[in-house]
């Protein structure tokens, strides 16, 4: 195991700025990795084939005393949901089989502009439905920490890879914990951004119209300290050096905290230790713990449906059109399951969107107070592949209903991050949820770093053991 790959992404950029290591040593390590490690994860689909003719030009840059961008040289991955210029970019449909595309994201340009080299694309559920990553062009990622297991989705491949080591950090995205989802299942660190933060064009499906409410495009790494730095990067806020400062500097100690389980939905034995693990280490950090229950969270979780499951089906019938004979088994299923339910009342999601708003209004007043909760990411770690049900204390819920803990932040717009904050007996990383008020990501990722810092963050996972 070469330890270059096991870095954060601002150590790799420190080295290589400071001419201690190359771009070409990364890329290259980063390439070996993939190619140990990736048959049996199944994290990576597409390959950019002039990776290493990018990290030459990005030495040459290095050599020639340019001006250097934050992530210059540095290794990464993206979701193959995000478009990417001469990367296919396929979604996990056969309708895109073999699409690459002419124009990417803004967020692929900004790490482009950033030094970044995209090393590929990480694999997808069909068209991101989550929470099972697997489709009939690629097949089902593995969880690095036990591969019976699923890797979580939508980001499941981009988690899987990270955690793995296969890059140095990458994007995904999120419309109802698909970023946290998955890097709770792998041991990692996900953070969904504010809605509107990021830009989310050149995501398909698209995250237009109802889906603006809640999709967004977001960064994934091993540690906290990148997801601070790709923000930087992704929302084009300002130079490294000073982001970094701003974000150490951060103090919030004095903050109050609450935490949110819902009685309800029931968590695991080893998700509840969790939750009071990463409440402690906040409490020790300096920040006051209040015995309050956040208002509104259970409402939101049950709005998810009536905001956006009604937009969903329209788009996967107008994006298979008359093609539904490619759709795979997932896209099938929820396209059928469609035509049994009864369809919307009129004006269903205009209601929606009305209670939304209103406890959104709610929920920010309380959190004038409390900037911070402390959630479960889900009721459970990673479950086995293909999965509907999950036990949880001799209870079984549906895997939507078991992960409606992460739904809460899309529906309500809010900034959350996943971190590690314990194992299970059997040794899976059980993640923790921290949600922070409109466009106060800094404050969510500095809590998030205490976390992380008491409590041990990413492991290596057993894929990478000799």
């Amino acid at each position: 195991m070469n330890e270059l790959t096991c870095m954060s992404a601002a150590r790799l950029a420190a080295l290589i700025r400071r001419r201690e290591v190359s771009p070409e040593e990364v890329v290259a390590a980063y390439l070996r990795q993939i190619e140990r490690v990736n048959p049996e994860l199944n994290a990576v689909v597409t390959i950019n084939e002039w990776a290493l003719d990018c990290a030459w030009e990005a030495q040459a840059a290095v050599m020639g005393g340019r001006e250097l961008g934050p992530l210059h040289g540095v290794p990464v991955t993206v979701k193959d949901t995000i478009e990417t210029v001469g990367l296919r970019t396929t979604s996990g449909t056969r309708l895109r089989a073999g699409f690459v595309p002419e124009k990417g994201a803004t967020v692929i340009r900004r790490l482009r502009a950033a030094g970044a080299i995209i090393l590929g694309k990480t694999n997808v559920p069909e068209m991101a439905i989550p929470y099972e990553c697997v489709n009939p062009l690629f097949g089902r990622t593995n969880n690095p920490h036990d591969l019976s297991l699923t890797s979580g989705g939508s980001s499941g491949g981009e988690a899987a890879c990270v955690s793995a080591c296969l890059s140095a950090a990458g994007l995904g995205s999120d419309l109802s914990g698909s970023i946290r989802v998955p890097a709770h299942f792998c041991g990692v660190a996900g953070l969904k951004p504010t809605i509107g933060r990021v830009p989310s064009d050149g995501h398909f499906p698209p995250a237009t119209g109802a889906f603006a409410l809640g999709a967004v495009v977001g960064p994934m790494a091993r540690y906290v300290e990148d997801l601070s730095l790709f923000l930087s990067v992704l929302t084009g806020t300002g130079a490294h050096r000073e982001s970094m400062r701003s974000n150490a500097a951060l103090d919030v100690r004095g903050l109050q905290v609450a935490q949110f389980v819902d009685e309800s939905t029931p968590v695991s034995v080893e998700t509840h230790s969790a939750i009071e693990a990463a409440m402690r280490a906040l409490a020790d950090a300096g920040l006051v713990v209040v015995d309050e229950r956040p208002p509104g969270l259970e409402r939101a979780i049950d709005l998810w449906p009536a905001l956006f499951s009604g937009a969903s089906t329209t788009q996967l019938r107008e994006l298979y059109g008359d093609n539904e004979e490619e759709a795979g088994p997932v896209v099938r299923a929820v396209l059928a399951a469609a035509d049994k339910s009864q369809a919307s009342a009129p004006g269903e999601f205009a209601r929606a969107v009305a209670e939304r708003d209103s406890l959104r209004d709610s929920l920010l007043q309380w959190m004038s107070t409390t900037p911070l909760i402390v959630a479960p990411v889900g009721s459970v770690p990673a479950f086995e592949h293909g999965a509907r049900r999950v036990e949880v204390g001799g209870r079984q819920l549906s895997v939507f209903r078991a992960f409606g803990y992460s739904r809460a932040a899309n529906v309500l717009g809010l900034p959350a991050v996943s971190v590690p904050a314990g194992r299970t007996r059997e040794g899976l990383p059980v993640g923790v949820q921290l949600i922070g008020r409109p466009f106060e990501e800094e404050t969510v990722l500095a809590a998030a770093a205490i976390i992380e810092a008491s409590l041990g963050g990413w492991v290596r996972p057993p894929i990478m053991k000799p």
